[in-house]
């Protein structure tokens, strides 16, 4: 193993040159699995740190909170070097953390990998982390290798034998298999189903005559799956503990036992793992080790072994045995280890040089996992197909660059590709170029020269300062009569000087981060200085291509403005190594790197490219999403401005946390939990705003919707119907507002000129559900709609046309029966913010609107529906009205509103002139918009016709003071009347809260079952299953949790649990509050049960007045009551 110290950066450059001998990986698992204390391993290995600290030092956690939490919070890279044999070997290592917080880390280090080390611990086995990461390494489509952590713990924690360990590491290997073979099978049915969809296309004819018979299992016998599972007899497992510093694959012992038994090696290698048992009189290896009640290889040849010298070392601390087992495995141990009071250090110098973790480790990845030169091709065209493009419909130029991706070349003539997958902060003190390095022996020399020459020339200044004493030109003359090199020497060492000062000086003026840009090269030699365009999210190659001159690059100036495209120059390269930088002039492709000054062109991720045909990355999978909100603000009003760029800075160095100001000019932070929040916290104190800042209780984040009427009442009571209707309708009724017994609510506005009835209805459950699932397709949606009312023709894909469509007919088929009949052609606008997941529906009757598919329809023969005016007036009073519902201003989630009337009363005045109101009409046709026409003399006129005669009238009888309301106010009263009504129509209806609620999964002992149990039930917690994990006496308890009450979960069941429980918290999705926040009794039975007041605790209330009372609206409450009380009344008699 060759060491490495300082000197091997130029040995490291000569390594990143060839990319069939780089290896990318990622470290991926569960919290507390041991990557951290794997990748000291392996830094030791390199003679970075000491091999007595790996696993203690923890050295690629380098900020202060991750030492003092134990946990990873940053994903960190470190480049180390490996020498198999003749071959040297460049390994890029990511760590990354495994608290599902940090999830976000894990996101931006896979992007960045060839291959991934999945770190199982043998205790606790596949946990909720670990199936979330071997998820992200599936969905990047990078190939996983296993280690299975921690089997230590078996031996001295548990005391199994090593007939029970082998059982159980079986198990673990199973549970692993499992998870990747659900994750294999979901993608081959899922190609299969399109397969089959294409085919019904091409040959629908032959179809219909036969039946057809569906065979799931088809497809899974026909794709091959031999790679994906993991067995050590395949060499893609490794067996270690991490702490104690050793670690082997099966080949390692085959190869041992092979030159022992006179076995060959590749025999060994495939009965090592299995059912297998040595025959000691045939000398042979025979199967059926279960059946015949005989030791299985693994458990006779491997872990007695193991078990034997923990048995010796640190159980019995047998000094005989010990040096017997030394003498055999041929291990000389310095004198102070085997003195040491601590048997396992010991253990680990013995195990260290046995069975070396960092061999076992790094062999097996070089060997299994893919260099940067064996990229498969379906994940290069994944990572190009963003959006609903499919590859095959990129331009040609585009598809030519998955050549540049395969090959990995660094000729000149290859485009540069780098994708940046999040930035990070650096201390600038910290940076290569502001470090102290150490001085080499002739730079000392040279430096002790200097300043023998500097104290002669002193000497000789001064000598001539006293004996011309009193002239006055002596200060002058001294220099010339100095030799000529000493002077020089004098200024090159006051030169030199200010240098230093300089240097010394810039940190503490900057005092600030630097970003650097966390990358990776995929195609051609990145050098420093060089110009590159910065891909945005929604870069179209195809426009760029069109819009640029013919053979254009990134270093042309003058280009033409291209959306989404812009051009910027890369700073200083960086070789990351842990906690160090080290300076690059250029990095070859397939590697792994940081690049100083894109900090303006960058923000949390980017593709960096010199062609313009590449298209963006598809955007990084995140597992976790952010809801846990805070309100910020500074101690000291006058230092917002440090706190605004603060934050600013914080949300470009965090890739999950998000900073936005709302409409109340409160700054939030929005982070993915608890732990997140506090380091955000923390990092904006310390790092970015530097100042001190307090922090609102968490913003709980609710939704508003309506409920069908309850059947019974608090006390499972039928309800009448009069009841009933006491129940939903606690409106109050105002002049200008009807409401219908149906639920109809209809409102005018002040003047009487406009009138609409809105009726709200609860959507069944899972249409809310689709529609938050589906807002970008709603979204590019509306975009094609607009773009059709423009008079653009709307830019779509047949995919994306496809998925809408699908769209469409899942809403068909969720929104059936006979008050549903037609809803999905009639829908108007989703809300809030068009998106949303409620529906505004056109019933006007004789108003033919087109509905939001319109667009999708090919033929455009109807575009003779008209539009009425105002109809954008119409759908911004429901936007409104969603985005803060009546309760507590929180958006609605699951409503649809149905606007059933909608007309205009004209006001009282004089006939218009016939031939006025005609030009109107003739105008808005000459400006694209139909004429309205009159529904009959007694009815009122469409709103368009009244307020275009209104116009009209205003325009031409000024003078007769027969002015009306003009366009612009009358279309704000409509938004005004449209958004009261879709309140009140919301409140005719039994309302409730909706609570936002995580998944909680706790691992616990049976000893603190019931103590977990108390502090769910104490948070409104529901427990959904508990499960013992075989082999353990761990339990599984998962449960839903709201998200108003986790704050603190994880410390309270950490203290009742005596630290033995800790959970998993993952926002998982909105549930409606079963009590109904305005309940008062109403029926003789909920009197005599509740009381009068019923002033027992109401969830949903509480819950509903926090909100009110946060954002400063009235709350309903009374602060004292029975006032006599207060004071002693026997006093006053």
């Amino acid at each position: 193993m060759a060491n490495m110290g300082h000197t091997s950066l130029d040995q490291i450059k000569a390594l990143q040159k060839n990319p069939a001998n780089i290896r990318n990986l990622c470290i991926l698992a569960h919290v507390d699995h041991g990557k951290t204390t794997l990748a000291d391993c392996l830094v030791a290995s390199n003679g970075i740190i000491s091999s007595r600290l790996a696993g203690k030092l923890r050295y690629l956690d380098s900020r202060e909170d991750e030492q003092i939490r134990g946990i990873t919070m940053k994903s960190s890279a470190i480049s180390l070097h490996y020498a198999a044999g003749e071959k040297d070997y460049l390994i890029n290592l990511i760590d990354s953390p495994g608290h599902v917080d940090f999830s976000s880390e894990v996101s931006t280090a896979v992007r960045l990998c060839d291959g991934a080390i999945i770190v199982v611990d043998a205790v606790e086995g596949v946990c909720p982390q670990t199936q979330a990461v071997l998820r992200q390494a599936w969905l990047e489509n990078i190939r996983p290798v296993l280690v299975i952590n921690k089997i230590d713990r078996l031996i001295v924690e548990l005391k199994f034998t090593s007939q029970e360990a082998y059982t159980h590491l079986q198990k673990i290997l199973e549970q692993v298999n499992a998870v990747t073979g659900s994750l294999f099978t979901s993608r081959v049915l899922e190609e299969r189903a399109e397969k089959d969809k294409d085919q019904e296309e091409v040959e629908p004819a032959e179809s219909l005559g036969s039946e057809q018979v569906y065979d799931w299992s088809a497809g899974l016998e026909d794709s091959d799956d031999s790679q994906l599972y993991f067995s050590p007899d395949q060499g893609n497992v490794v067996f270690a503990s991490a702490i104690d510093g050793w670690g082997f694959s099966i080949q390692q012992f085959a190869h041992i036992y092979s030159q022992k038994m006179g076995i060959r090696g590749d025999v060994l290698q495939k009965t090592l793992w299995g059912d297998f048992y040595l025959n000691a009189k045939a000398k042979k290896i025979m199967k059926g080790a279960q059946a015949k009640g005989k030791k299985p290889l693994f458990v006779q040849l491997v872990l007695d072994n193991i078990w034997s010298l923990y048995d010796a070392v640190v159980t019995r601390r047998d000094k005989e045995k010990v040096e017997k087992m030394m003498v055999s495995l041929g291990v000389k141990v310095m004198a102070r280890d085997s003195r040491h009071s601590d048997p396992k250090v010991l253990l680990s110098a013995i195990c260290g040089q046995w069975l070396p973790v960092s061999q076992a480790v790094l062999s097996m990845v070089c060997e299994k996992l893919p260099s940067p030169l064996d990229m498969p091709s379906e994940r290069i065209e994944k990572l190009m197909s963003v959006g609903a493009r499919r590859f095959d419909s990129l331009p040609a130029q585009t598809q030519e660059l998955k050549s540049a991706f395969m090959q990995c070349s660094s000729d000149d003539a290859a485009p540069v590709i780098v994708f940046v997958s999040k930035m990070f902060t650096v201390d600038a003190k910290s940076l290569p170029q502001n470090k102290q390095r150490p001085l080499t022996q002739e730079e000392m020399a040279q430096r002790r020269e200097l300043a023998r020459q500097r104290h002669a020339v002193r000497l000789a200044t001064n000598q001539q300062a006293d004996s011309e004493e009193g002239n006055a030109h002596s200060e002058n003359t001294t220099p010339a009569t100095t030799p000529p090199e000493d002077q020089s020497l004098g200024s090159e060492a006051v030169s030199s000087q200010m240098e230093v000062l300089s240097l010394k000086a810039k940190p503490e003026d900057e005092g600030k981060e630097t970003f650097v840009a966390f990358a990776r090269v995929y195609s051609g030699v990145v050098r420093r200085g060089q110009r590159v365009f910065v891909l945005g999210p929604k870069y179209n190659p195809a426009e760029g291509l069109r819009m640029l001159p013919e053979g254009s690059s990134s270093r042309a100036d003058g280009l033409p403005p291209i959306p989404h495209l812009s051009c910027c120059t890369l700073g200083t390269l960086y070789l990351l190594m842990g906690r160090e930088l080290e300076d690059l002039d250029e990095v070859p492709p397939g590697n792994v790197l940081g690049i100083g000054g894109l900090e303006e062109c960058v923000l949390k991720s980017a593709t960096l490219s010199t062609s313009p045909a590449l298209p963006p990355f598809i955007p990084l999978n995140f597992e976790a999403t952010p809801i846990v909100r805070v309100a910020i603000e500074p101690k000291h009003p006058s230092e917002m401005p440090k706190l605004v760029r603060g934050m600013r800075l914080l949300n470009q160095a965090d890739p999950c946390a998000e900073v936005l100001i709302q409409e109340t000019g409160e700054h939030v932070l929005v982070t993915a939990g608890e732990v997140h929040l506090q380091r955000c916290l923390d990092d904006l104190r310390e790092r970015f705003a530097k100042i001190e800042i307090s922090a609102s209780k968490p913003i709980i984040p609710f939704r508003e919707t309506i409920v069908r009427p309850p059947k019974v009442d608090m006390v499972n009571e039928d309800l009448g119907r009069q009841h009933k209707m006491a129940v939903i309708h606690q409106l109050k009724e105002v002049d200008s507002l009807h409401l219908d017994p149906s639920g109809l609510v209809t409102l005018s506005t002040s003047n009487r000129h406009a009138t609409v009835g809105v009726r709200a209805i609860p959507l069944p459950e899972e249409v809310p559900l689709l529609l938050e699932g589906s807002a970008d397709l709603i979204r590019t949606l509306e975009q094609a709609g607009q773009a059709q009312r423009e008079g653009r023709s709307p830019d779509m894909s047949p995919r994306t046309l496809e998925a809408l469509l699908g769209l469409k007919s899942r809403l068909e088929g969720l929104l059936h029966g006979r008050k549903w009949r037609n809803a999905v052609d009639r829908i108007w606008a989703f809300g809030p913010r068009r998106h949303g997941p409620n529906i505004l529906l056109n019933s006007v009757e004789g108003y033919q609107r087109p509905s939001v598919w319109h667009c999708l329809e090919q033929d455009k023969g109807d575009e003779a529906e008209a539009i009425r005016d105002f109809d954008n007036s119409v759908v911004s009073g429901f936007q409104l009205a969603t985005l803060a519902g009546p309760m507590c201003e929180e958006p609605l989630m699951g409503v649809c509103f149905s606007l059933e009337r909608w007309e205009v009363n004209p006001p009282a005045q004089r006939t218009q002139p016939q031939d006025s109101y005609e030009a109107s009409a003739s105008n808005s046709e000459s400006a694209g918009e139909t004429p309205g026409q009159q529904e009959g003399p007694s009815q009122a006129r469409r709103v368009g016709d009244t307020a275009r005669a209104a116009g009209a009238v205003s325009g031409v009888n000024r003078e007769d003071g027969g002015a009306v309301d003009c366009y612009g106010p009358f279309s704000g009263q409509l938004i005004a009347v449209m958004k009261e009504a879709c309140r009140r129509a919301f409140q005719a209806k039994p309302q409730r809260l909706m609570a936002a609620m995580y998944t909680c999964e706790v691992m616990a002992t049976a000893e603190v079952l019931g103590r977990v149990y108390g502090v769910l039930g104490k948070r409104e917690g529901r427990v959904l299953q508990e499960e013992m994990k075989e082999g353990t006496d761990m339990f599984i308890i998962k449960a839903v949790l709201p998200v108003a009450e986790s704050f603190g979960f994880a410390d309270e069941i950490r203290k009742r649990t005596s630290g033995l429980a800790s959970p998993q918290l993952v926002f998982s999705h909105w549930e409606v509050i079963g009590s109904d926040p305005f309940w008062v009794p109403t029926t003789e039975e909920e009197y005599l049960h509740f009381g009068e007041k019923a002033d027992s605790a109401n969830q949903a209330l509480k819950y509903m007045n926090a909100v009110r009372r946060r954002k400063g609206l009235y709350v309903e409450e009374k602060i004292v009551e029975h006032g006599e009380k207060q004071r002693t009344l026997g006093k006053n008699k």
